[in-house]
């Protein structure tokens, strides 16, 4: 180990290595994730604020500042400079067998070219899935496809996978046509994924629960698809750290260890030497899940410190912990789990003098900015919800799920007992979140409000824990942040602007309408999509729409249109009356009596009022009222059927005609006069709408275009786009811009917004 040379990083004052850490994260977040002006202001006053800190208190360290800022600068330098894959002839992609999935025909997952990382996704023929499932690394050459850089979320409150993949260094993708596989001889690296790849195959032999705990506690991966249940349900009582690996493994894994060391008269540093070899491998079976390589740095520099005899703080070694993390992934606060990770381990620091309740109430304030910032909703019912469900995760799952990891290998039969003993825990879990007991949809508070409300927690527990020793009143401080809670939920709840928001929901619709305070909400069509395969997917909605909802703190929607029945239109209907409230349910008439429509609402219609509309009907609503043009007859629910709405909302019309084709325009033509300022072009832009003759009796101001990119209709078509030109009115497309927004009222302007800032016109 040659601790000896590695003395002075402990003899420093207290404090030191937390404010060191708080400088290079504030560094990295300017690096790294400041992309506006104020963002990279912002960043540079905490920098300068923890350098100075630094100087003038630490002025005797001035050299290892130096030594960490310049070893800093230079990860960040290589870490920023990337080598972009070059598809041709030559090019080559190795595989590990554990970072790939196969899903019938369809392979994804992570390969590696002499440059560094990248995503590869295409599918496979029946002979190359069984050189994939030899379990050998594999090289992909001959490769045919495109590649491109990973795309970042086009709407609000989506996820964003290139943040998440960029965080791991990894900026493009390769979807692959045909590819060839070769097999070759593991290195000592391809070994360790062998055996990564050996346990996946293991626990995905045990039952369901079984399998999912397994992989979850050893592997930190999941099938989230087969097991969203479970992780809504421990996400909505505010337990899902618990399926995270972190400080609790490792102490549990080195109590293990110790254990059975010291039943062989192993000497501590002999202890400590065969912990650290464990607790690196459980690092590389984890992927580098940052938790778990938080709490494995900290022990391992805890131990160095008590042999040595040095004496190191408890939030310096959390410090210590961070500059060394860094210095090996600068990255790191790009990925949510990380920043939890450390807000967490802080927080533990901060409260560790208080009684388990308050300490447990102080940490989920502390938790509650950053959950909001990347998940909008908390559960104030947390600490209720922890002393219930800890106890039976630590007594119960835990245990069963390592005992089944060690005795599945020799004997079966306990399995099925296990198994039945989670399924009954897993159900009352269940049970207990669908109360919603506690769940609070606040929505999503920006990045600056994150940051005050975290500083602002900070003070507090500081207030509370220095007491008369601190100057700043426990009182005042406790007011402030139930005030700005407060604010920052009004904003959200109560706007005083509403908006129109076209959803980039890929090839299809849907459209969020809402008016200023009182808030009233409104959706047209859900969008989705066909399913060929037959098999259970995740609904489109649940990765688009729904965070959307929750992002502006939307739980119920006072009505929802329904254009007519095509999946693109309608799909997601099912799902999003299993998830949000609807008041009423509105649709053309005969729609109801269309046996794939009544399929989407069977066993989902509760507390919906469902409304058939006719062309002439208006619907009156607080601050809207929606005006049906179309149809005239009951219909089928097809494209010629479209429900085709006008409304008027700060002095602009809107028109909403679903696929409707031309024969319908003219009839609206005919019975109809209509000035539109703005026109969300019929059929996604197909050249069988709009006609030209609509576009002049209309001519709106602008038009919009909900069209899948890469779309295989090739929607929209160059016909229309031409149309569009020569009669000189701009359109957008969620193509390019991603979501579209046009907010109104609080006595501003009305204005658009695109998600994506290219592609306006």
């Amino acid at each position: 180990m040659q601790v000896s040379k590695i003395n002075w990083l402990f003899k420093n004052n207290a404090g030191f290595y937390l404010i060191l850490a708080l400088l290079l994260i504030a560094l990295s977040f300017w690096i790294f994730v400041g992309n506006t002006f104020l963002q990279k202001i912002v960043c540079s006053l905490f920098s300068l604020y923890f350098l100075i800190l630094l100087v003038k208190k630490y002025s005797a360290n001035t050299q290892i500042i130096v030594l960490i800022l310049v070893l800093f600068s230079v990860v960040v330098f290589l870490n920023k400079k990337t080598i972009n894959f070059e598809l041709n002839e030559q090019s080559k992609i190795k595989i590990y067998p554990d970072q790939v999935h196969i899903k019938d025909d369809f392979l994804s997952g992570t390969g590696h070219f002499e440059g560094g990382d990248i995503l590869i996704a295409g599918k496979v023929s029946d002979e190359q899935k069984k050189i994939l499932k030899i379990g050998q690394p594999i090289i992909m050459n001959q490769i045919e496809g495109k590649c491109e850089p990973i795309e970042s979320a086009t709407n609000v409150g989506e996820f964003n996978y290139q943040n998440y993949y960029a965080a791991k260094k990894i900026f493009q993708r390769i979807k692959f046509t045909n590819i060839q596989l070769t097999p070759v001889q593991p290195d000592l690296v391809g070994k360790l994924h062998q055996l990564r790849y050996s346990l996946q195959k293991y626990f995905k032999k045990m039952p369901q629960l079984l399998s999912f705990f397994a992989s979850e506690l050893i592997l930190g991966e999941n099938n989230a698809q087969e097991n969203q249940e479970i992780l809504n349900n421990y996400r909505d009582l505010g337990v899902i750290h618990l399926l995270s690996i972190s400080g609790l493994h490792v102490g549990i894994y080195v109590l293990i260890i110790s254990t059975i060391c010291y039943s062989l008269k192993m000497t501590d540093e002999e202890t400590f030497l065969f912990c650290v070899l464990i607790l690196l491998f459980g690092i590389f079976l984890s992927s580098g899940q940052a938790g778990f390589v938080r709490a494995s740095l900290t022990y391992f520099l805890g131990k160095i410190c008590k042999y040595k005899g040095y004496h190191i703080a408890q939030v310096d070694l959390l410090g210590l912990t961070c500059v060394i993390h860094m210095l090996f992934v600068p990255r790191l606060f790009m990925c949510a789990g990380a920043l939890l990770s450390y807000i967490l381990a802080l927080g533990l620091q901060l409260t560790d003098s208080f009684n388990e309740l308050k300490q447990s109430i102080l940490l989920n304030l502390l938790l509650t900015p950053p959950l909001l910032l990347f998940f909008y909703q908390i559960n104030f019912l947390t600490v209720l919800f922890n002393m219930l469900v800890v106890p039976y995760f630590n007594w119960v799952v835990m245990p069963l799920a390592f005992i089944n990891v060690l005795t599945f290998g020799f004997t079966k039969q306990l399995a099925p007992l296990f198994e039945k003993i989670l399924e009954f825990g897993e159900q009352l879990i269940g049970r207990l979140s669908q109360t919603q007991f506690g769940l609070i949809n606040f929505g999503q508070i920006n990045w600056w409000q994150c940051l005050l409300l975290l500083v602002v927690s900070i003070g507090l527990i500081v207030a509370l824990r220095e007491k008369p020793e601190w100057h700043f009143n426990f009182k005042k401080i406790s007011a402030t942040l139930i005030m700005l809670y407060t604010i920052f939920f009004s904003m959200i709840h109560f706007p005083l602007r509403g908006q129109v928001t076209f959803i980039d929901v890929g090839q299809g619709d849907s459209i969020l309408v809402t008016t200023p305070f009182p808030r009233k909400a409104y959706l047209i069509d859900t969008g989705g999509k066909l399913n060929f395969s037959g098999k259970k997917v995740t609904p489109q909605i649940n990765r688009i729409t729904i965070p959307f909802l929750k992002s502006q703190g939307i739980n119920t929607l006072d009505g929802v249109f329904v254009s007519h029945q095509d999946a693109d239109h309608v799909g997601d209907l099912g799902p999003l009356l299993e998830q949000v409230k609807v008041k009423k349910l509105f649709m053309a008439q005969g729609l109801i009596k269309n046996p794939s429509f009544q399929k989407r609402l069977d066993g989902r219609i509760k507390h919906t009022k469902l409304v058939e509309l006719l062309a002439g009907m208006q619907v009156k609503e607080p601050q809207i009222t929606f005006n049906v043009v179309y149809p005239y007859q009951p219909g089928e629910g097809k494209n010629e059927d479209s429900l085709s709405l006008f409304f008027r909302l700060a002095n602009k019309n809107w028109l909403f005609t679903g696929d409707l084709g031309q024969e319908g325009e003219s009839e609206i033509m005919q019975k109809t006069a209509l000035n539109i300022d703005y026109f969300k072009l019929g059929h996604h832009g197909s050249k069988t709408s709009s006609k030209p003759e609509f576009l002049q009796a209309i001519h709106p101001k602008r038009v919009f275009i909900s069209a899948g990119r890469n779309n295989r209709f090739g929607h929209p078509h160059q016909e229309t786009l031409t149309t569009l030109a020569n009669q000189q009115i701009p359109w957008v497309s969620t193509q390019d811009c991603g979501m579209i927004s046009w907010y109104y009222g609080g006595m501003k302007e009305p204005e658009f917004n695109y998600f994506l800032k290219r592609g306006k016109k």
